[in-house]
């Protein structure tokens, strides 16, 4: 009986040990997981707001001013702020050659935003890392253009 509680006595405190080599690590992967879903969640908001931009680009009537308040109004729903972020590039004069030889008239909606590293940009500020704290989001959507009635 003696034996075996000498045993235990040489493991205690091994756990703790363990802990603090493993939460480190365990935090870091959990910041990683959030940090990655909100830049998922914003790319997705740019995604939609190009896509919405471009569907107003393509309707006859309007101009790129429109195709810029519909990008605002849109982030903006989606909690995006506009502010500092530099504005959306608008075509609707471009042109694409179809595999067929056919070309058509597209419009082109460009929009960027700034989205920042909440939790691994600090973090990676501490081991010495610059830079990673911030990057450009960019999404890209193109439509074919519609036709104003009695048009060719």
């Amino acid at each position: 009986m003696r034996g075996s509680r000498e045993g235990r006595d040489n493991e205690r405190g091994a756990e703790l040990i363990e802990l603090a080599i493993v939460l480190p690590i365990l935090l870091l992967c959990f910041a990683a997981i959030l940090d990655f879903g909100f830049l998922f969640q914003r790319y997705e908001a740019i995604t939609n707001a190009a896509r919405e931009g471009a569907r107003i680009a393509t309707l006859p009537n309007y101009n790129s001013t429109d195709v810029q308040s519909r990008i605002t109004s849109y982030l903006a729903a989606s909690g995006l702020s506009m502010s500092g972020v530099p504005a959306p590039y608008v075509s609707q004069t471009a042109t694409r050659l179809m595999p067929n030889g056919q070309t058509i008239s597209v419009s082109e909606v460009v929009v960027w935003y700034p989205a920042g590293m909440t939790y691994l940009g600090p973090i990676a500020g501490l081991i010495g890392a610059s830079g990673h704290g911030s990057l450009m989001l960019r999404a890209t959507s193109v439509m074919r253009n519609e036709v104003a009635a009695g048009g060719s």
